[in-house]
């Protein structure tokens, strides 16, 4: 009896050895050989000196240089004092979008912001710049 319990355990444990060295592996998917593109005509933006409590907006122009309808599928900016606007529309090859940026120039002093745009492009994502220098508000002269 102890030798048939001995080999029916045997066999039971060869069993799931056997089933744990076949992993269940999904093939990765196929890569696309045309994909979109997305080039920028700039990626960095020098307002200069701009007054402040004045936004300032300035339009990244791009273009679809893949084979394939570009999406942007997303556009975050690295802080609240700037907002994004994007193409919303699938950009087909050969033609233009854009991403609009606009900094809100609240506080005085220097600035870089970045806006990190993704999308279905083989560089699907590229960082965008903002920068400049906030010059104070003049402050009204008190009459004596």
């Amino acid at each position: 009896m102890k030798k048939v319990i001995l080999t029916a355990f045997i066999a039971f444990s060869g069993l799931f050895a056997a089933q744990a060295q076949t992993p269940d592996v999904q093939p990765a998917p196929a890569e696309n050989p045309n994909p979109a593109e997305v080039k920028f005509v700039k990626e960095t933006h020098d307002f200069g000196i701009i007054p402040q409590g004045t936004p300032a907006t300035y339009s990244f122009e791009f273009k679809n240089t893949g084979k394939t309808p570009l999406i942007i599928t997303n556009a975050s900016a690295s802080c609240g004092c700037t907002t994004p606007d994007w193409s919303k529309e699938a950009i087909n090859p050969g033609k233009k979008g854009y991403v609009k940026a606009t900094y809100n120039a609240a506080s005085p002093g220097p600035f870089t912001k970045s806006i990190t745009v993704m999308s279905n492009a083989k560089n699907s994502t590229v960082i965008l710049y903002l920068k400049g220098d906030v010059k104070p508000a003049e402050q009204p002269k008190n009459p004596q």
